[in-house]
């Protein structure tokens, strides 16, 4: 009976066999959902196998270890926050409506759990409507608001605004939105009427009777609040019709799919009891605009409130629910730079209630205006957001840099709509993302392991701890960690295996150089590796041949194709090289990649390469322009470029007055490119041509410029 049984049971295994061949032969034949059915098939078939093979008889052997964890299949389901304030924010810096709308299972996929768009509003079409973030065109235009309505030229339309909504919730994405309440554009006559009807029915009604001083004491309270802020014209907030406007479109925002807000420069915005103008209103905007809308007790809000002077953070903390943290990213960022991150330094949040801020290495702000950007190289920036968002307190923000930017190239592609740069789910910052969304709840303790001042370790409760060396050398093992005894594979490179013992951390191997390790079990979830594609580091975005040839890089990917400017997708692989030629006409040309993770996640990057002939006129040009009878005695010229020289500040030097009513103005040095722009000052009232906002004229030698 025994080798009878023996015979039926190879039977058996033999039919499995079989089938499972046929299985396997099908497998390659099917789509991918079909796939995973057959692969759970299969390793059922083997578990029976095995089971046939090796019991129930006197010649089974001892194998089938059951002490073997099966590795989890990987997962698109991605755990990212319930809650904003329990996870990260991705700030998509001057990202367009559709490069958000098509980077969202990427974001999704690197643990954001929200992401912050820049300004949605109708803004000052600038540069001519250039679409540079800094030279041709500037990020800041949309930070000076025409009109509260959504939609402008540098993000796209409401519709566009709406269906990037619809595709982040589908994966779990929130939406936070940039607004600015505070000011308008300087150029006035932008101004929507229906947004001056809004402010009283005239500019001087829409603004504070202050706007015509410049803020000089930001102790002052009143000037802080009342006065312009760098320029810009600072709307009277506490009139109710404004505010009934503003709440108007900030409902709107929401009706689209919003989950939160972003108050820029909030603290030029009084509080209940701060000094006013005496106009009859009351100091009730933040009251008004964090209760009265839609779906408030639902919105994640937070106001920009840069400390210094008598900024009041934690009055506007209690006023607003949460604001920005500046002094604390200040320090993580000189922490870094000194190489210094020993828990005195960087453990303090220097506010009253730290669960209530917004956190960042850098923001948009600090990037452009302190020159840290060429301090801090991406390994950096990411080391420091291990620290900020491995902690129990504070929402970690992630300022996505400009693509192709390094300590040597602050704009790097610089371009506005396109993606930034890809660190944003570079595999430490997705690690870290997914370990802060599972530590939900659990109270932080931070060590500097050995103690090392290079080194960092956040421990979260006793379920997880995220390590930072930022030496150049390697950190040893061995030190103190509170983990229960097991061993923990480093999320981060998913196979370096450390072993806690008796309450200490050991590895075969130290803690690499400039490296982030992060550890835990229970809660983690396997994802696949974010595909990146794009292209090489070095590739020059801006030329003046008539040609560029570009290498593309592909990683983690499948399924890689590029367009260029729309045209039939091609394939192509890591390495492969694509000619791009500039339009006949110079200008723009839009280079498209897209590919998929192993588990079939969409990447998208969008490159583009400007072609732009460049031209001198020599010192001792001379231009002439012929003034309207409607425009002031005194003509100015207003010569730059793109790369921001200028003959003189706004509005230029003035123009020597000739016979019949022209004017001349003579070039005093060689310029690269010069543009011009003709005016009668800088008064209210002041007139120029081209019109405000649009680019300016080039230089021809000898040519009279005529208002048309």
């Amino acid at each position: 009976m025994f080798y009878f049984a023996f015979i039926i049971q190879i039977y058996i295994a033999r039919s499995i066999c079989r089938f499972a061949a046929r299985a396997m032969a099908d497998y390659n034949n099917v789509d991918n959902i079909a796939k995973e059915v057959l692969y759970l098939h299969k390793r059922i078939i083997a578990a029976l196998l095995c089971a046939f093979m090796l019991t129930g008889t006197a010649v089974c052997f001892s194998g089938c270890d059951g002490n073997k964890t099966e590795q989890k299949p990987v997962s698109t389901d991605f755990k990212t926050a319930g809650n904003v304030a329990d996870g990260a924010i991705l700030q998509a810096f001057s990202w367009d409506f559709n490069t958000i709308k098509a980077s969202i299972p990427d974001i999704a996929a690197a643990g954001f759990s929200a992401v912050q768009t820049s300004p949605v509003n109708e803004c000052l079409k600038g540069d001519g409507g250039g679409m540079e973030l800094y030279g041709d065109g500037k990020w800041y235009y949309h930070y000076q608001p025409t009109d509260f309505k959504i939609g402008n030229y540098q993000l796209g339309t409401r519709d566009e605004f709406k269906e990037m909504c619809a595709e982040a919730h589908k994966y779990g994405v929130k939406v936070i939105v940039d607004v600015i309440a505070n000011h308008t554009t300087t150029t006035l006559s932008e101004v929507s009427q229906n947004l001056i009807k809004a402010g009283g029915g005239s500019l001087e009604t829409l603004f504070h009777k202050g706007n015509s001083n410049d803020i000089s004491d930001y102790s002052d309270r009143l000037q802080c609040t009342t006065y312009k802020m760098g320029g810009l014209p600072d709307i009277n907030t506490e009139r109710p019709s404004y505010q009934d406007y503003f709440i108007n479109f900030l409902n709107d925002c929401i009706a689209c799919g919003a989950d939160g807000f972003r108050h820029d420069t909030a603290k030029h915005i009084g509080l209940p009891d701060d000094p006013k103008e005496n106009d009859g209103f009351k100091n009730n905007f933040w009251e008004r605009v964090t209760k009265e809308i839609d779906n408030a007790d639902k919105m994640f809000i937070y106001g920009e409130v840069l400390q210094g002077g008598n900024d009041r953070i934690d009055d506007y903390v209690k006023a607003i629910g949460r604001t920005t943290s500046s002094v604390y990213g200040s320090k993580i960022r000189s922490a870094l730079v000194n190489n210094f991150i020993d828990t005195a330094s960087v453990s303090e949040y220097w506010i009253e209630d730290p669960s209530h801020i917004v956190t960042w290495v850098e923001s948009h702000d600090n990037y452009i205006n302190d020159g840290t950007w060429a301090q801090l190289s991406d390994d950096r920036v990411i080391a420091g957001w291990a620290i900020i968002a491995s902690r129990k307190d504070g929402t970690p923000l992630f300022f996505s840099r400009p693509y192709g930017s390094s300590i040597e190239d602050e704009w790097g592609m610089n371009r506005i709509g396109a993606q930034g740069s890809d660190e944003y789910k570079d595999s430490r910052v997705k690690a870290v993302n997914f370990f802060r969304t599972a530590m939900k709840g659990e109270d932080e303790k931070l060590v500097n392991p050995g103690n090392k001042e290079t080194a960092l370790m956040i421990e979260r409760g006793k379920k997880g701890a995220v390590i930072v060396n930022i030496d150049t050398q390697e950190l040893k093992t061995g030190f103190e960690i509170n983990l229960p005894d097991g061993e923990y594979t480093d999320r981060v490179d998913e196979k370096t295996v450390y072993t806690v013992k008796d309450g200490k951390l050991t590895s075969e191997k130290g803690i690499n150089a400039n490296s982030v390790v992060v550890l835990y079990n229970e809660g983690y979830e396997q994802y696949a590796k974010c595909a990146n594609v794009g292209v090489a580091k070095g590739t020059k975005f801006l030329t003046e041949g008539d040609s560029v040839k570009v290498t593309l890089t592909a990683e983690n990917a499948k399924n890689a194709e590029y367009r260029l400017d729309g045209e039939e997708a091609v394939s192509f692989r890591d390495g492969d090289a694509v000619t791009v030629k500039a339009p006949k006409s110079g200008g723009v040309v839009k280079l498209e990649l897209t590919a998929e993770n192993e588990q079939g996640v969409e990447t998208y990057e969008r490159v583009e390469f400007t072609f732009r002939k460049n031209y001198t006129v020599g010192k001792g040009a001379k231009v002439y322009f012929e003034k309207p009878s409607n425009w002031g005695d005194k003509i100015y010229a207003y010569v730059y470029n793109v790369d921001e020289d200028e003959n003189d500040s706004w509005p230029g030097e003035e123009m020597k007055k000739e016979s019949g009513g022209k004017y001349s103005y003579t070039l005093t040095d060689e310029w690269k490119s010069p543009m011009i722009i003709f005016n009668d000052g800088d008064a209210e009232n002041s007139v120029q041509y081209p019109e405000a906002g649009a680019k300016g004229f080039e230089v021809e030698d000898g040519k009279t410029y005529k208002v048309k």
